[in-house]
Formats: C-alpha cells, structure tokens, sequence
C-alpha cells in the first residue's frame, strides 16, 4: 500500500487484481450505503460477481468454476474487498468462496457437489456454515444439534446462531452431533438448503456493525436430509472442521490488514484537509508519529500474511499459524480503527464517514471464527505439546 514492495504477486495477478477493482468500484462502492440500510447486500450483486467469474474460482472446470487453485487470487479478491472499505461484502463473498466451498468441494458427495457448486459459482445459491449455537459459542464440542440416521436420510433437530449470510443463505454446512455421548468424534458435517421442510431462519440480527451483511439465527425442526447430504464420513466433521478452519482464519487476516489499510488511507487524505489552530493536522507530531506507528505495523502484518499465502499455496499453512494471524491481525484492525477514529476527532464518530463505520465493523473480528482467546489456546496447544 504505501510502496513496501511484494514478492508474491506476477503480472497475471497484477491484471486480475485491476479487473477486480474496476468490478468493485462499478458495482459494490456506490450501492453499500443502500445495502448498509438494508441490512444485507442485493441477490443481483451475487450474480454479478458470478457472471464476472469472481465466485468459486477454485471450483473446476466441470461444475462451472476456472479451476484456479491459486490461492493467491482469492487473496486478490479479499484485500480489494477490504480496501473499498466495504466490510460487509468483505466478509459475505469471500465466506461464501472460501469458507463455505471448500468443505462441498473436499468432502461432498459428487451429488451434492454436482447440485450445489453450479450454482454458488454463479451466485443463484449463497452459501453459509453454521457451527456457533445460543449456549455453546466457541466451544464446538458443546453443540446440541442432532442429526438422527433414519436409514436412507437424517433427522436433524436444534438451532445455530450469528450465521453469516445466514438470511440470504440456499446452501448451508451444518455442524451436528450424531452421536452425542462421543465428543468430538461424534460431530459430523451435512449440507441443508432452503428447501428442506423445517428449516427457517430468524429475522437478521440487529448489530452493531457489519450493516451489509446479513446475519442470523437458522432453527431445524425435523429436518430430513438426504445421506448423500453428508459431508466426509460419519464422525470426523470436527477433523474436517480443524483443517478448513486454517484457511478460515487466514481469509479473516487478510481482510483485518486490507480493513485496517483502508482507514489509515482515509486518515491520511482527511488529515491533510483538515485545519486545527492555523495549521494541517499532519503537521502535528503526535498525529505524524500515529500515522508512522499505524503504517509500519500493517506493512509488517501484510508481508507476515503475504508469507502465509505462499505457505497456504504449498499446503504448508497449519491451524496454529492461522490461529496466530487471526489473533494478531484482528488485533491490529481495531487498534487501527481506534487511532484513525481519533485523529479524526468528533469526525470520526459521525456515521457517514467511513472511519466511524469501519470502527463499528471491526470489533467483531476478534470474536467470530474462533474468538481471540480460543486463538490464544490453539497456539498454546502447539508450543506447549
């Protein structure tokens, strides 16, 4: 952002990243005040970013997707995301792309896959997971929602709460316990869709940020789902939890540093505006060495996460580091939020600047995929085993 150079990136990178900044200027920047009000961002803006092949595009060639198994692009579409300032679609798309699909695509029957991935690519199906429930929030193990084997399908009953495209959601990973007396190993993973008999949604949430983004709670009321619904084997959807929640995590740093790098911007251009007893505000030390503490950090956390990418992209990237730059990264934003809300003074609190919103959408990050304590024990785990 401010010059620090990248190694990571080639010119086709560099080409597909123009691409999407065009698209998002054109078709997510002038409509997310509209989707803030909302609550959520329009179905057609899923579809155009379908139809600009920016959906799935790891998904191959045979279920509608390019095949592209380089994570560096959907890094692309992430950091771009975040730097537009939009935090609801920076956190709604990618979900749908890289935290939803994957578990269809490395789990799922090629039924399932052959009904739902088509359609997620090409933004008719919106995809969600739903792991968190009323009384149990980080703490998977604790789950209460069963899914009963009734010979050729299952019965699945209980409820998941903050659910992130929960309201527009068709498609839908569902964490259930289908053995209860088994802990862990009694989790399993299953795919339910809007169709299904018995499962409905809450009215979208009334939050403190994150204004376009729809969240909320789903309710499964003898819901019967298909076996071929199921994703993996019986018993080792917390296994597979543990190893998609790796590249989760990293799709949520990615986006912190691309956030955090939006607001210092808007900071520097509104400092140099703004007059304060005859002078620029960036004439003052304090708001200079601010701005220099806030840059060096998220160059820092850029070439950190830069590095996980490389590592993500040898399949090298294991749950402890991602753990590690959640924790991190998510830190950073809201201490970047609070400083650029600062220097901007009574302006800062003002809803219609940007600063004010990203400072209310950040504070979430540090809570979902995995809150940052749980961060801190994942990587306890790994340095005291």
């Amino acid at each position: 952002m401010f010059g620090l150079y990248r190694s990571l990136f080639n010119e086709e990178h560099d080409l597909f990243r123009e691409s999407v900044r065009a698209f998002i200027a054109k078709e997510i920047s002038p409509f997310n005040a509209e989707w803030e009000k909302q609550k959520m961002v329009s179905r057609d803006a899923w579809l155009k970013l379908g139809e600009n092949g920016f959906l799935g595009i790891q998904a191959p060639e045979n279920l509608g997707g390019m095949n592209i198994k380089d994570f560096r692009y959907n890094a692309i579409l992430i950091e771009e995301l975040g730097l537009s300032g939009c935090s609801g679609p920076a956190i709604g798309f990618p979900l749908h792309s890289d935290i939803v699909m994957p578990y269809i695509l490395h789990y799922a029957t090629e039924e399932a896959k052959m009904k739902y991935v088509p359609k997620m690519v090409t933004g008719e199906y919106i995809g969600a997971i739903a792991m968190t429930e009323p009384g149990a929030g980080s703490d998977l193990q604790g789950m209460r929602t069963t899914a009963i084997d009734a010979g050729d399908h299952y019965l699945v009953n209980g409820s998941k709460t903050f659910i992130t495209n929960g309201w527009l959601s068709d498609v839908v990973v569902v964490a259930v316990k289908t053995d209860p007396g088994k802990g862990a190993k009694g989790i399993s993973l299953l795919v339910l869709d809007k169709d299904m008999p018995g499962f409905t949604k809450g009215i979208p949430f009334e939050k403190v940020g994150l204004h376009a983004q729809d969240t909320c709670e789903l309710f499964f009321e003898d819901v019967i789902v298909p076996k071929e619904n199921l994703l993996g084997k019986v018993g080792e959807g917390f296994k597979y939890l543990m190893t998609e929640l790796a590249q989760e995590r990293l799709v949520v740093s990615l986006a912190a540093v691309a956030l955090g790098e939006y607001m210092l911007q808007a900071t520097i251009d509104y400092v140099k505006e703004r007059k304060a007893f005859g002078k620029s505000i960036s004439d003052f030390q304090n708001t200079r060495f601010k701005l220099a503490e806030m840059t060096a950090a998220l160059e820092q956390g850029r070439i950190y996460c830069d590095y996980l990418v490389l590592l993500h992209n040898d399949g090298k990237l294991d749950p402890a580091m991602a753990s590690a730059a959640k924790y991190n990264m998510t830190e950073l934003q809201c201490k970047v939020a609070d400083e650029c809300v600062q220097l901007h003074g009574g302006y800062g609190y003002m809803w219609e600047y940007g600063v004010a919103r990203a400072y209310a959408d950040a504070r979430v990050q540090r809570i979902y995929a995995g809150t940052n304590e749980i961060m801190k024990e994942l990587i306890a785990r790994k340095i005291l085993k």
